[in-house]
Formats: C-alpha cells, structure tokens, sequence
C-alpha cells in the first residue's frame, strides 16, 4: 500500500489532535447552550469567551471585535454585505479584485444586482494587485474595498496594507475587508498593522474543524447582520454557536507552533521543493517568486490535470487543478495573470502545511516524472 501524501492543504487540513479533543469534550460534557442561564449553560459560554480571548490576542484586536460564523465564506458574506448596505447612504462605489475567492465575487456579483458600482482591479502577471491600480479606483465615492491577502491558486501576497493608506490618503469613506481565509496562521497577522476593518477567516484551513470561521470587525465601525434571530454574537450573527466548533478553532490556534518561525522553516522546504520540481522536465512554475511558501501552482507542460491528478491519487499522492469551490471549471486566476489554456489546462496546485515533508516532496516529483513518462510512451 502506498504512503499518503496529503498536498491539498489550501482546500482543508486534517485536524489537529488538540481541536479533536475539544470538541470531542464539548460534544460529550460540555453540550448545553450557552445562552442558557444554569451551570451547564454558563460553562459554554465561558468556552465560547475563553476562545474569543485566544482569536483576539492572536490577530491583535479586543475581544468584543470577534465574531464566530459558520464559514469563512459567511464571514466574506457578513463583511461584504453587512459593510455595503450600512453604508450606502455615503456612496455605492466597491473596489476588489478579479482574483478573490467565489465567495466574494459572488457576493459582489449579487450587491451590483442591488445597484453598487462594483470595480474589479486585475493582477500583474505575478498575480500581484499593484499600488497605482488601488490608488486610481479609490476616491471619495468608495465605501467599500476588499482585497484578500493572500491568493488561494498561486500564493501572491496582496498589499493590503497599502489600500489602508489609500483609502486615508483619498479621504474616502470607505471599510477595508481582508480576506485571510490563506493567510491566517500562516503569515503573522496584526489588524492594526494591516489597517483593516474588517478580516475573515476559517478553521479548517488551521487545522480546526469545518464549520467555524470568523469575522474581525472593528468597534469603531457598524454592519449590518445577514442572519436574524436570537442576537447572538453581538447581535451581528443570530443562531446557537456551535460551542465544540469553536472550542476546537481555538485549540487548534494554541496548537500552532510560533508563525514567524515557522514560516522561516516553511520556506526552506518550499524552496527544496521548487528546485527539485524544476529539475523534472517539463515542469513550469506558475506561482510569482515572492509567494506565500505553503502554496506552489505548477504546469506540467503537455499533460492535462486531470489524468495527472487521477495518475497521482492512484499512487495515494493528493493534489488539486486549484480551488476546491471552482471545481470542472478553468483558473479564472491563472487566466487573469496571462497564461495560455494549454498551461492552464496542465496547472496543478500543490499546497502545504507544517507536517509535510522533503520525503513527500521526493515523492511527488518522482510520480511526476513516471506518470509524464508512461504517458509519453501511451501518446506514441
């Protein structure tokens, strides 16, 4: 039986013992509602506030900033629709990227139905939003921008903190949102620093559980709710919390081992992996220099994805065509920075986190090249 070798890590990560643990506890002990004013109830609630504490101490803002939602995805939906209908009588104007994640450009897609001007900014050919572009689109009519930070295909690191001084620069009266559903726990992430407003994020991408994410939202600045009901979350996300979900998101946070350094052994690894991918024939890069070391979008020239992919997870080897929510249809982010369909239609997403290994890296890249070569052989 072949060893396992799990590359997908940006489409969800195994969890970590710790999260497992939690909720297992909140599941089996823990289990009331923490709305609920005996013991039971109160003890939840000191869950659910215990890891609003670890969150808030973690991206540096107070506790009250933090909300639980079901997804990062929600946590997109609440930011971008909460931000825009609060706002409208100040202006219509959203500034974002071609390159964000469904669950934005969708959410975009809706409020232009509802009559925002919605701009699109595309990227440089490293997949890169540049700083002129920001400054053109944002003026006084802007109320919203959303740029993610780091791309979930090719790993480009987005100047997020750029759009913040815009913004200041332009005396526009516009929230800047972040999605960091890729970068948080992998980048260090201060909301001060980035000078947002508003910052997504999701647990299973840390090695939490699917079903938790969360929405950082500023105190000095007021949304709308999505969802009604019950006035949990601050009024701003109705519906019981899912305590064992949250428990184990913040398990997986107190997990985590220190992310500067981390990241310092993340890139020594990413760079082993790039050299030896390069020194298999055909493989091209398509992920930018300066990418985030946990995600590396390749093409292997002349071999469509899918029979690779296929070839590869008949050797328990698990990589993705990009992301898991575009599935069947082409990169809208590889088309965006310029690439042909042919190397499109080659891409493969290999995406890593703390527990792979140069073993796996060696592995992969000698599939690649038995799998090209008996495809070759086939071919003639």
């Amino acid at each position: 039986m072949n060893k396992t070798v799990y590359l997908d890590n940006s489409a969800t990560t195994k969890p970590c013992f710790e999260a497992v643990e939690a909720i297992n506890n909140c599941l089996t002990e823990n289990w009331y509602n923490p709305s609920s004013g005996y013991s039971g109830g109160i003890n939840a609630l000191g869950v659910i506030e215990d890891a609003r504490r670890v969150v808030s101490s973690f991206i540096g803002c107070r506790d009250d900033e933090v909300f639980f939602t079901g997804s990062g995805t929600e946590a997109n939906n609440l930011a971008l629709f909460g931000a825009a209908r609060a706002r409208k009588k100040q202006g219509s104007k959203i500034v974002s990227t071609t390159i964000e994640h469904p669950s934005v450009l969708k959410t975009l897609e809706q409020l232009e139905q509802e009559g925002f001007e919605v701009v699109l900014l595309s990227p440089d050919k490293n997949g890169r939003i540049s700083e002129e572009s920001l400054y053109n689109a944002i003026d006084s009519k802007t109320i919203l921008v959303s740029i993610m930070l780091v791309n979930n295909e090719i790993g480009s690191i987005q100047p997020v903190d750029s759009a913040s001084r815009i913004i200041k620069e332009k005396n526009a009266p516009a929230l800047l949102h972040c999605d960091a559903v890729q970068a948080f726990g992998k980048l260090p992430i201060k909301v001060s620093a980035l000078g947002v407003d508003l910052l997504s994020a999701s647990g299973h991408k840390i090695h939490a559980s699917k079903g938790i994410g969360f929405l950082y939202k500023s105190s000095k600045v007021n949304i709308r709710p999505i969802i009604y009901g019950g006035g949990q979350e601050g009024n701003l996300r109705s519906g019981t919390e899912s305590v064992p979900l949250i428990a184990g998101l913040s398990a997986a946070i107190k997990a985590m081992p220190n992310v500067e350094k981390q990241l310092i052994v993340q890139k020594q690894l990413y760079d082993k992996i790039k050299a030896m991918l390069l020194n298999t024939e055909r493989v091209i890069i398509n992920s930018p220099e300066d990418a985030l070391p946990y995600i590396l979008n390749i093409s292997v020239d002349g071999y469509k994805s899918e029979p690779m992919l296929n070839a590869l997870a008949a050797k328990s080897i698990f990589v993705s065509k990009g992301s898991a929510c575009a599935k069947g249809h082409r990169s809208y982010v590889l088309s965006e920075i310029g690439l042909n369909n042919d190397r499109i239609d080659s891409a493969v997403r290999i995406s890593l986190s703390r527990h792979n290994t140069l073993e796996e890296a060696q592995l992969l890249c000698e599939a690649i090249v038995e799998i090209t070569n008996k495809m070759r052989r086939f071919k003639k």
